[in-house]
């Protein structure tokens, strides 16, 4: 197998790169926006709940492509994290990391179709605010943690992918010098020739 997995790997850092950098600015951007221009309470969750419906596509798919490309340099590179001394444990902790990013994103969107709903004002969601009543200002400031924990924990896994590169390059050595050693062993002359050069 090719020590090369540059297109899983483009997926796994294009797709980390929007999920992270999306939840980022939308929680510092789209929600400060919000606040600033809302006005009242309503309008402000109904500012917020709208951007953030337009992104949930484009962030659900930047999470598809990261799994996709995940799951591929994992397969890629199954050999060296059982064989290499501390790839197992940074794989697993990616992976524990990487669940309770999905968590969060989908808690977020959970909590935030409760505050799209309670803040709209179409009548099919007046009417099932009205079968569901929440607590809304709990349920906002139960969003606004789990809109900074998704960031906080796709952080987390690009210092973890970063581990990952570099234990790999350190692999990549060390089989490189392995291989010039070899090779290099190969050329050199036996104990008779040496004997008879003297």
């Amino acid at each position: 197998m090719s020590e090369r997995n540059t297109l899983m790997r483009s997926l796994h850092d294009l797709g980390l790169a929007a999920w992270f950098g999306g939840s980022l600015m939308g929680a510092v951007g789209l929600n400060g926006a919000a606040e600033s221009e809302g006005g009242t309470r309503t309008a402000t969750a109904r500012i917020a709940s709208s951007g953030w419906a337009k992104w949930t596509p484009v962030n659900a798919a930047a999470i598809g492509v990261h799994l996709f490309g995940s799951g591929g340099m994992l397969a890629a590179d199954a050999p060296r994290i059982a064989t290499q001394q501390g790839a197992a444990a940074a794989t697993l902790a990616k992976t524990v990391v990487t669940g309770a990013a999905l968590a969060a994103t989908a808690y977020s969107r959970v909590l935030g179709k409760q505050v799209e709903r309670a803040s709209s004002d179409a009548p099919e969601d007046v009417e099932k605010a009205a079968k569901h009543p929440i607590d809304t200002d709990k349920a906002q400031r139960r969003l606004a943690y789990a809109q900074w924990a998704v960031p906080a924990l796709t952080g987390c896994l690009v210092v973890l992918s970063a581990l990952h590169g570099e234990q790999q390059r350190h692999a990549g050595h060390s089989h490189g010098m392995w291989q010039r050693v070899r090779s290099m062993s190969s050329h050199m002359p036996s104990a008779p020739d040496w004997y008879c050069t003297r």
